[in-house]
């Protein structure tokens, strides 16, 4: 097949050609040989990163030619990440919004759900933005809204380290709190990554401005997190991530935040999303419940 090829990410390949207007998606366990002209940013399991072109050899492996790097060779498993690059900005850039509306006629209840993320991934480095909101209204009721998002940059590191850091905000009527502002610094490891499955483990200080109804307290604390990813399932993917905060400058204080989405891929690069998240405090704002969560399906699209 003769074409240009867009990325490789979770096991598949996708190609575009003259003479079709859909991609073409291709398991990247099928593909024998790859010759490419273009650059790409080159990911492998062993946690290094390149920028360069392939070529597969004789010997049956992939030979990947860096700069600065020189030629280095890949069994093609051990290949996880591909994407064209140029000096373009648009070339580097991934987006994705899903949004959600229900409408029930008893208490005339309506309710909007939007999720979104924008990324830029460079050589060396990455950095993510996302929003995410919900307001429902109903009848006899008052008005219950949140609203999430944050900015997240990774610097990466040989052998699948790298050093994240995040700052996210939070705001939610049921638990009284009109802004929580999160700046996090640490490491992380990937235990897992290939290309069906990635896991990794992130640990590292928070510090925290906590805006409630009737209060304002700031805060440090520690965290530990994980994460995993599986894709090679299908049309079907599964992401779920938990975190823990224990109190540093408050003592016996333990917070916790837990997501898990999924998601089936639809044609035309639409999707369907389900996702479910949880955040726990167990010395929460004086009259708000110690937990609160959210469930969202929705239609996406994505770049």
């Amino acid at each position: 097949m003769l074409g240009e090829i867009k990325d490789l990410d979770k096991g598949i390949l996708i190609i575009e050609t003259d003479y079709s207007d859909n991609d073409f998606e291709i398991e990247w366990k099928g593909v024998q040989k790859i010759f490419t002209e273009s650059n790409f940013l080159v990911t492998t399991s062993d946690g290094n990163r390149y920028n360069g072109t392939l070529m597969s050899t004789e010997e049956g492996k992939i030979m990947i030619r860096d700069a600065d790097a020189g030629n280095i060779a890949y069994a093609s498993e051990e290949i996880v990440f591909l994407k064209s690059v140029d000096k373009k900005f648009w070339s580097r850039v991934n987006a994705s919004i899903d949004v959600g509306w229900s409408v029930t006629k008893a208490q005339n209840f309506r309710q909007l759900t939007v999720r979104s993320n924008v990324g830029y991934m460079a050589d060396r480095w990455s950095a993510d933005a996302n929003y995410n909101t919900l307001n429902s209204t109903q009848d006899d009721t008052d008005p219950i809204r949140r609203t999430d998002g944050g900015l997240a940059f990774r610097q990466y590191l040989p052998n699948d380290w790298y050093l994240p850091v995040d700052l996210t905000f939070l705001s939610n009527t049921e638990q009284k709190i009109d802004l929580r502002t999160n700046a996090k610094i640490g490491f992380g490891k990937y235990v897992i990554h290939t290309n069906s499955s990635y896991w990794g483990f992130a640990a590292g200080a928070s510090y925290v401005n906590e805006v409630f109804t009737e209060a304002e307290r700031n805060s440090w604390e520690g965290y530990f997190g994980t994460e995993l990813n599986l894709y090679d399932i299908g049309d079907f993917s599964l992401l779920t991530r938990v975190v823990g905060y224990p109190g540093i400058t408050e003592s016996g204080r333990w917070r916790a935040d837990f997501v898990l989405d999924t998601k089936y891929d639809l044609p035309l690069d639409f999707y369907i999303k389900l996702g479910y998240t949880l955040n726990y405090d167990n010395q929460p704002a004086e009259g708000a419940p110690d937990a609160d969560y959210v469930f969202s399906t929705g239609l996406g699209w994505e770049l």
